[in-house]
């Protein structure tokens, strides 16, 4: 605390010679001055003293015969005086200053951790939708708002953390081990689901486990057909429709259809070809802004840019609106080649392999195929025929069916209906 006082304050370190230098520090003492850190060099002393007791000493120094030059000065008073004589770089330093606190007011970065299921790009633009970014301000940020929109409109969160540290806004998640699967909720009490068939094509098998099923092994149906009915009727006695009882309609079923692929690879094709030839050109960026520190233009037809850029932070989690960085500027030729039929067929053939693999993880089984490949001076063709099997089939909301009702239960209904009324108008007039 006496440090911090002293610099306040201002001293100096003096330098002390001639033929009473202990008398001096006697009347030092006599008169309030304070001195400490004195130490003999033999010819003379070293001493540190505060500004006040320095110009105190002229009267001292005439009585005793001594001299004091001074070494050194510390202290707040010469600091301020050495900042009046450089007004720009004091003008610079409440700039650093004013910005860093209308900057630390935002934030400039965003983090999110926990994440497995749900990529940070989907998330990202859900903050984005929320109206969260960077460069917005902290007090716009409603954080338990937010959290429980995250869980309301993800089933797959199960818990949230959102935090902010310096200018970083940190997103926390927790996901749901057991994936939640979003079933169609149309079923209600008044109506059921259909099972409704997606392409043209023939069923090879079919096993129902709820609904009546309206087609068997071997039939040919068209999209929109429906394979499994949701409603399910109920006989009167003389096997006449009483109602229909609505359920979802459930079922295992394949349907075989064919498929025409077309590939085509053409043999022709351009190479990029690089000369080596390269510019780093320095990058400096605020916000959405980016400035290039090159006076001159690129000097090449044809390059390729690649780009790399760093945030600038000043403490951990203390982020600024400024990037910097360089870019790579790379020049190359293009160059006409031609493929080889090796290559042609390896090109082919992992085309052909990807097109198989999709429909594998589509769960399509394919029961049969015919390959065949065209080929001329400018384009390889791949052609197939395949049989395909799978469960083209999706859910539809059952159409309510019309129960004819006969002529004699309607009369009885409204003579049931009159006869309560009646009953019901006695009680009244014993009231």
């Amino acid at each position: 605390m006496l440090h911090w006082i002293q610099y306040i304050r201002g001293y100096v370190v003096v330098r002390v010679w001639g033929y009473s230098v202990e008398r001096l520090l006697n009347l030092c003492g006599n008169h309030d001055i304070l001195v400490w850190d004195i130490e003999d060099h033999g010819d003379y002393h070293t001493m540190r003293m505060s500004i006040a007791g320095f110009f105190a000493l002229k009267p001292l120094l005439k009585k005793t015969g001594t001299r004091v030059a001074v070494l050194h000065r510390y202290g707040l008073p010469f600091f301020v005086s050495k900042m009046q004589k450089r007004k720009l770089f004091v003008a610079g330093l409440f700039c650093c200053i004013l910005f860093w606190s209308l900057a630390s007011r935002c934030i400039w970065d965003i983090r999110i951790e926990g994440n497995y299921a749900l990529t940070e790009d989907v998330l990202m633009e859900y903050l984005q939708e929320q109206g969260v970014h960077t460069a917005m301000k902290k007090s716009d940020l409603q954080i338990e708002t937010l959290e429980q929109a995250l869980r309301k409109d993800y089933d797959l969160i199960t818990w949230t953390s959102l935090q902010l540290r310096g200018t970083t806004l940190l997103v926390r998640i927790k996901e749901n081990e057991m994936p939640v699967y979003d079933e169609q909720k149309s079923e209600t009490a008044a109506g059921g689901m259909d099972l409704v068939a997606e392409k043209d094509g023939i069923v090879t098998y079919i096993i129902t486990r709820s609904g009546v099923p309206l087609v068997s092994c071997g039939d040919s149906v068209k999209a929109g057909d429906v394979l499994v009915s949701g409603a399910i009727p109920v006989y009167n006695e003389d096997t006449t429709v009483r109602r229909y009882q609505y359920v979802k309609a459930d079922a295992d079923i394949l349907l075989r259809y064919t498929k025409q692929v077309s590939l085509e690879a053409p043999v022709a094709y351009e190479e990029k070809c690089y000369t080596g030839e390269k510019l780093d050109i320095p990058v400096l960026g605020a916000g959405s802004k980016e400035i290039t520190l090159r006076l001159f233009g690129i000097p090449y037809d044809l390059y390729d840019t690649s780009e790399e850029k760093k945030q600038v932070k000043l403490l951990d989690h203390l982020y600024l609106p400024l990037f910097y960085g360089q870019k790579t500027v790379q020049e190359y030729e293009v160059a006409a080649k031609k493929h080889t039929d090796e290559e042609m067929k390896a090109l082919l053939q992992e085309e052909w392999r990807k097109n198989i693999s999709t429909l594998l993880e589509k769960g399509v089984q394919i029961t049969e195929k015919n390959v065949t490949i065209k080929k001329n001076d400018k384009k390889w063709v791949l052609y197939a025929n395949m049989q395909l099997e799978e469960s083209a089939v999706k859910l539809l909301p059952t159409e309510a069916e019309a129960v004819e009702v006969p002529e004699e239960e309607q009369q009885s209904d409204q003579t049931r209906a009159v006869i309560l009324k009646g009953g019901a108008w006695e009680r009244l007039q014993s009231v």
